[in-house]
């Protein structure tokens, strides 16, 4: 069997486009859809009113690791660049020879493998601009932006850097308003004066609510919700189903709740969610912003060379396989340069609904129940 016939980035980017059919989209992803352009100028990433996204240059080390690499000071300033790979190393390769041969019953098994190991890629480059949609929806500190490291780097963008949009549209509950404080919790409330500020100075309406389990089950908890929720004879209820509960919030507030669940992994392994416990982004219909990607060194530099492959997944990932004839190795590399836009970042609001000390516990002790790929959306 000729790998370099079987195992081609064509090959990869149709098997992955196959599998990623039938999963989940990331909520990210569909509020942020995906664009591209030929490099990346921050002039085209906009954040509060319309504004370009403000760069913090006390992020960078000044000998980042990738710098030779890219080779365009403009585009590495700018952008980060993810990149990482694994080897078909010569003893992989015996092992793939059994595909040869129809009657060993590993021999799927072996194709599958390898597969994985490039979508394992994939689906970690998919993860990036999630993270960093995330962050934006739900700045735990009301400072819209982005903090991510990619290659040893440090990288910090301000999507508000005059604080604008934390003044008017981060809301912190405080006292009996906390949403803990089931006695005396308003959510209703809360959402009215959400919906109010915005509806004021963008004319936009907010419809969607976007929390954790965790954050839907102390709004479902509260007394103001319980009572609101009316049986026939005219009883309230001391225990809500998750249906009765949004029924209820749509038909007093209009607001239309999403729980998302989501998790990922970090460098070190260790399971993490998307959206914070204790924290609520109200968001209007429609997109918000778009996920930029930019235009990798493999993709402008190998995609037409003869010594290399290149496929592009996902918009912007782009997949590259490169064979190295001493030793025989086939090394695949997934890389991208992505970054994103928040165009309508002062139509959303954040409500932070738990204390500091809460707070403080969500942010130390990561959900490590159950790993990333089983993770779920509601």
């Amino acid at each position: 069997m000729d790998l370099r016939a079987f195992f081609t980035p064509a090959a990869i980017a149709a098997q992955w486009n196959e599998a990623a059919s039938n999963r989940i989209p990331y909520l990210g992803a569909g509020l942020f859809p995906a664009k591209k352009k030929a490099g990346l100028d921050l002039s085209w990433l906009k954040g509060s009113r319309g504004l370009p996204v403000s760069l913090m240059p006390s992020a960078f080390d000044a000998k980042a690791t990738f710098r030779d690499r890219i080779g365009f000071s403009k585009i590495e300033t700018e952008m980060p660049f993810f990149r990482e790979g694994f080897k078909i190393k010569e003893k992989d390769r015996q092992e793939l020879l059994r595909v040869a041969d129809s009657n060993d019953p590993y021999a799927r098994a072996v194709i599958e493998r390898v597969f994985d190991d490039v979508n394992n890629l994939i689906d970690g480059a998919n993860v990036v601009p999630e993270r960093m949609i995330m962050q934006l929806l739900f700045p735990q500190d009301g400072n819209a932006g982005i903090a991510i490291k990619a290659n040893g780097v440090a990288y910090v963008y301000n999507y508000d850097p005059k604080g604008t949009w934390k003044a008017h549209n981060y809301i912190e509950l405080s006292g009996g308003d906390l949403w803990s404080a089931s006695a005396t919790a308003d959510p209703f409330a809360v959402f009215k004066t959400a919906k109010d500020k915005i509806r004021s100075s963008t004319g936009t309406e907010l419809t969607i609510a976007v929390m954790t389990t965790a954050t839907f089950n102390m709004l479902a908890k509260t007394d103001a919700v319980k009572k609101r929720y009316l049986t026939t004879s005219g009883l309230t209820l001391g225990y809500l189903t998750d249906d009765e509960v949004k029924n209820v919030v749509s038909g007093t507030s209009r607001i239309q709740i999403a729980i998302y669940d989501k998790q990922y992994k970090d460098e070190s392994g260790i399971a993490h969610a998307f959206v914070p416990d204790g924290y609520v982004a109200m968001i209007p219909a429609g997109d918000l912003g778009g996920t930029w990607y930019g235009t990798t060194p493999e993709e402008a530099d190998l995609i037409a060379s003869p010594t290399a492959e290149v496929e592009l997944v996902n918009t912007g990932v782009a997949i590259t396989r490169i064979i190295e004839e001493h030793p025989v190795n086939t090394n695949i590399f997934a890389s991208e340069i992505v970054l994103p836009s928040y165009e309508r970042m002062d139509e959303v609001a954040v409500i932070k609904v738990i204390g500091e000390s809460a707070a403080a516990l969500t942010a130390e002790e990561p959900a490590q129940e159950e790993p990333a790929q089983k993770a779920r959306t509601r």
